[in-house]
């Protein structure tokens, strides 16, 4: 069986589908029964293969959404045929669109909220995404928090399998000497104790400045040295974050990374004293997990699809109830008991995630097809 796996909109591996196909390439073990083979821009061809897991296929268009789109309501049909796959993968289905094929079996992997996607777009959009998602054989949801949204939208029960993300604790892992002043991440030195949030600064429901004010209120109640680190790319809503910072009182002790790549962020949970993400609206929530395996403890709101995954591990908190994170807060920093208990048993749930069984899952549900 030779499988065709779709890299268009994954953002040269810099976004959360990018991260998914990233892991999968690499912790895929070659079977003689399965050929794999990626497609995308030439560029990418070493953003995801460095090894010998898969072969990988260039398509000479130009790198913006108008052309990828283009390119898979026109050309996408014929370049399956030419290169005789049998299925096909889309890590990114919501991104580029594809235009239904009939010569192979098709996957779309869904680790966002549709919803979400289809609330922001035109018509044109919506139906486009939500007719392309009816006709593929299967979608592979990354949590029941996803295939709940997908169901709400219309989309058939049957045609929809779910298969939790793994993490990569080759480097997810807790590593960093205690005993350490700073956290040294190129070009950073961080100096500890800090909190972190990592997520991109996109919008609203990220709740970067709830969590901004959660922090004052904590360091006026306990007067702690620890610093925020908020690391992610800047978007639409980071203006918004940027003023937020600096009419805190405490706007010395806040620090805006910017983007910072996903490889990285091991390092910076490791040092962080507990993560703390109080966005509402993830689909995935692999984040907390990613924490967890690092050996921190965790804080986090109760919406999304973070209670599914995080179980009983994490505190919880009311992420428009300011006194809730930052009573969470002071707690981690305050009951050592509380802290290395939490430390234990998120070790333990971060373990049952890995990306073999990610993808032994993934290849069950195309063998099924």
């Amino acid at each position: 069986m030779k499988i065709g796996i779709d890299s268009f909109g994954c953002n040269h591996g810099q976004s959360g589908c990018g991260s998914y196909l990233l892991n999968f390439i690499e912790n895929y073990i070659p079977s003689k029964d399965i050929e794999l083979e990626l497609f995308g821009f030439e560029m990418d061809r070493f953003v995801y293969i460095n090894n010998e897991q898969a072969s990988y296929v260039s398509v000479d268009i130009k790198d913006s959404k108008k052309y990828i789109r283009r390119w898979h309501q026109t050309s996408l049909k014929r370049f399956v045929k030419k290169n005789k796959y049998d299925v096909v993968i889309y890590p990114s289905f919501e991104h580029v669109l594809p235009k239904r094929i009939k010569s192979a079996k098709t996957v779309a992997v869904i680790n966002t909220l549709v919803s979400k996607q289809v609330e922001n777009h035109s018509k044109t959009y919506q139906k486009k995404l939500l007719n392309g998602l009816k006709k593929v054989n299967k979608i592979i949801a990354g949590t029941e928090f996803i295939k709940k949204d997908l169901l709400n939208l219309g989309l058939p029960e049957e045609n929809i399998t779910v298969v939790h993300n793994g993490i990569n604790h080759k480097l997810f892992f807790p590593f960093i000497d205690p005993n350490d002043e700073y956290v040294n991440i190129n070009p950073f030195a961080i100096k500890r104790p800090y909190f972190v949030y990592g997520s991109s600064i996109s919008n609203s429901n990220k709740k970067h400045i709830e969590l901004i004010k959660a922090f004052d209120q904590f360091k006026k109640n306990t007067n702690a040295p620890h610093r925020l680190v908020i690391a992610g790319s800047s978007g639409s809503y980071a203006e918004d974050v940027q003023n937020a910072v600096r009419t805190s009182e405490f706007a010395g002790d806040i620090f805006l990374t910017g983007y910072f790549p996903h490889e990285s962020f091991a390092a910076l949970y490791a040092g962080a004293s507990a993560c703390v993400f109080p966005s509402v609206n993830e689909g995935v929530g692999l984040p907390i997990l990613e924490a967890m395996a690092c050996g921190i403890p965790v804080l986090c709101s109760d919406k999304g699809a973070l209670k599914e995954v995080g179980g009983d591990v994490p505190l919880y908190f009311n992420s428009d109830v300011i006194s809730e994170i930052a009573d969470g807060m002071e707690k981690i920093i305050e009951d050592d008991e509380l802290r290395f208990k939490m430390i234990e048993s998120g070790l333990q749930k971060a373990a049952l995630y890995n990306w073999d069984d990610t993808i032994s899952k993934t290849i069950e549900v195309i063998n099924k097809l």
